[in-house]
């Protein structure tokens, strides 16, 4: 009889844990995002600045935007940072998001060997570029991953009015891979391909590809953020993953993203459209 006080204590203690071990679970959030925030450094910047903040922690799932995309729409995530303005506003009027906010945006860049053998350098015509690279059947590599990058290069091809399937696996290579991957398989076939600048600013191996095309208004690169719906996903944080959107969106997440640099570089600018 005596036992039974200090066990029934042990026993409350355990509850107790156990509890606190629940609530603590809870405390996380899992943003589906582009690897462009991952790959540029920029995640590793502002999360631990918003975890230290609000103790909530953030888990990432780097993928291509179309992987992203797919991920959110299983409920496998609570918010959705991508790049590709289509298809996140499909996302939303589908029932699978709340809102999408403007956030951030850069600008892709044409990378290729010094040599430029399809005579690009210095142009601003994006498509027309692509045209004179199809015409020399110069070597492209493409990340082609339906990430937000693949989706505005087949929208430049477009423009150019290139069939690709042709094209496919003669001087046209596609990757199947990240942007990181991709560009080391430009290095390594000394070919041209198109990237985001924030990676390609972060990227370490660059061999001796350069920027050759840059400045055209078809390279703007826009990030979008979006609550997952917890109408479609009932298991979305939905306080907690608003407030990090609204952290984001919010003076001191804005002012987060255009402090973050990589080599003297500024590699985001914020532009939050507002709640």
């Amino acid at each position: 009889m005596r036992l039974a006080k200090p066990i029934a204590r042990l026993a409350l203690a355990a509850l107790l844990m156990a509890a606190a071990g629940a609530a603590h679970a809870q405390g996380y959030i899992v943003v589906q995002s582009t690897t462009s925030t991952q790959n540029s450094g920029l995640l590793d910047y502002l999360l631990p600045v918003y975890e230290e903040r609000t103790g909530t922690q953030v888990r990432v799932v780097a993928v291509g935007t179309g992987q992203a995309i797919k991920n959110a729409q299983n409920c496998d995530g609570d918010v959705l940072l991508v790049h590709a303005k289509p298809a996140e506003e499909k996302f939303v009027s589908e029932g699978y998001g709340v809102k999408r906010f403007d956030l951030m945006y850069n600008d892709f860049v044409i990378v290729g060997p010094p040599s430029d053998p399809a005579g690009i350098a210095g142009m601003t015509d994006a498509p027309a570029a692509l045209l004179k690279i199809a015409e020399a059947k110069a070597p492209f590599a493409s990340r082609a991953d339906d990430s937000g990058t693949h989706k505005k290069e087949l929208s430049l091809w477009k423009g150019s009015g290139i069939d690709l399937s042709a094209a496919s696996g003669s001087w046209y290579r596609e990757t199947g891979s990240g942007m990181g991957a991709t560009l080391n398989t430009a290095v390594a076939m000394n070919a041209y391909t198109m990237t985001d600048r924030a990676t390609w600013i972060a990227h370490q191996n660059r061999g001796e590809l350069k920027i050759l095309v840059e400045g055209d208004d078809k390279l703007f690169n826009q990030y979008g953020v979006i609550l997952v719906s917890p109408e479609t996903c009932p298991s979305t944080k939905t306080e907690l993953g608003q407030e990090f959107i609204d952290w984001l969106l919010s003076e001191d997440g804005q002012g987060a993203i255009a402090d973050y640099r990589v080599a003297g570089q500024q590699l985001f600018f914020p532009n939050a459209s507002g709640k």
